[in-house]
């Protein structure tokens, strides 16, 4: 071996977006600041009223709260160190970190995924079946399809770390990315990285592909279900309900198969990081106001609960 290859590398760079100029980086560490309080507020809020109004403790919000609070972790696994790069130029991250960062957001994204999927059943039954909802959705099924859910997420994405730490890394150090995905970071390994790569690629694509297969027979039911509500006033409020949800899916699908299912060669770095971002940042930060906070009773229970605090604090 040459001599850069001899030595372990014990920390990695991450390039985020260098290219870019230091006071542009700056401005997008504030809009990114911004971006992300707003995310962990706004599900912060939602998970906090859940918990306290009664009116709220449905299976739907139920299963909203635990996407809120998985998207609160899930955003803060690469947006707080991609604040620190865009706004102080610190861009080192240990081996330790690195790994566990690249873990959650796997995990956390599987969970996810999976979820969606749990959501698009409940709303299935909810639209399409609603006389008999109460009687199947009960809080013990609830329980059964959440559990099994973060179980799912947690246990396939496992494997990675495993395998994670039984790669040895040598030579070059620079991650060409934002955060350490595992595309650029299996490529600065020494090991021999095909059985990994080859598992990443079967496991993430059988979750992208299987949960999206899933989540969009549940969504073609419910349309099928609209079409035949007896007034034009529901259909049109379903209609506008189930294409927000749709948007918000397009988003997250889409950028998972381009980064996961069917990543190009001849896509340049600059432009897998921008899919990245709609994956890291612009999907938390739409969840809380598609599901959540356009809604007229969780609005008028956050109402409340703001009429109650300024009681409190102002009696």
């Amino acid at each position: 071996m040459g001599a850069e290859n001899e030595s372990a590398v014990t920390e990695f760079i991450l390039e985020g977006f260098s290219g870019l100029d230091q006071s542009l980086q700056l401005f997008l560490s504030l809009v990114l600041l911004l971006i992300y309080l707003t995310t962990v507020i706004g599900n912060a809020t939602i998970i906090f009223l859940v918990c306290v109004d009664h009116r709220l403790q449905t299976p739907m919000y139920f299963f909203i709260s635990n996407l809120s609070f998985l998207e609160i972790w899930f955003t803060s696994s690469t947006s707080i160190k991609l604040f620190v790069i865009l706004s102080s130029g610190r861009r080192t991250i240990s081996l330790s970190s690195c790994f566990a960062q690249s873990y959650f957001y796997f995990a956390l994204g599987c969970t996810e995924l999976v979820l969606l999927v749990v959501m698009s059943f409940d709303r299935y039954v909810a639209i399409c079946q609603p006389l008999h909802y109460a009687t199947i959705m009960k809080p013990q099924l609830c329980i059964h399809l959440v559990v099994p859910t973060w179980v799912i997420g947690i246990t396939l994405s496992t494997y990675r770390l495993v395998l994670l730490y039984k790669l040895t890394f040598c030579g070059s150090n620079k991650i060409h990315h934002f955060f350490c995905d595992n595309s650029p970071l299996f490529k600065l390994s020494c090991s021999d990285t095909s059985l990994l790569w080859k598992i990443d690629s079967v496991l993430l694509s059988l979750v992208i592909l299987v949960s999206l297969c899933l989540t969009l027979v549940f969504y073609m039911g419910i349309l099928f279900c609209i079409v035949h509500l007896p007034a034009a006033s529901e259909r049109k409020k379903a209609f506008t309900t189930c294409s927000s949800h749709l948007i918000t899916l397009a988003i997250a699908y889409g950028s998972c198969i381009a980064l996961y299912v069917c990543p190009s060669e001849d896509v340049s770095l600059e432009t897998n990081r921008i899919i990245a971002l709609l994956n890291t940042v612009l999907y938390p930060f739409l969840n809380p106001f598609i599901y959540s906070l356009r809604n007229k009773t969780v609005i008028l229970a956050l109402n409340e609960a703001i009429a109650r605090a300024t009681m409190q604090l102002f009696p």
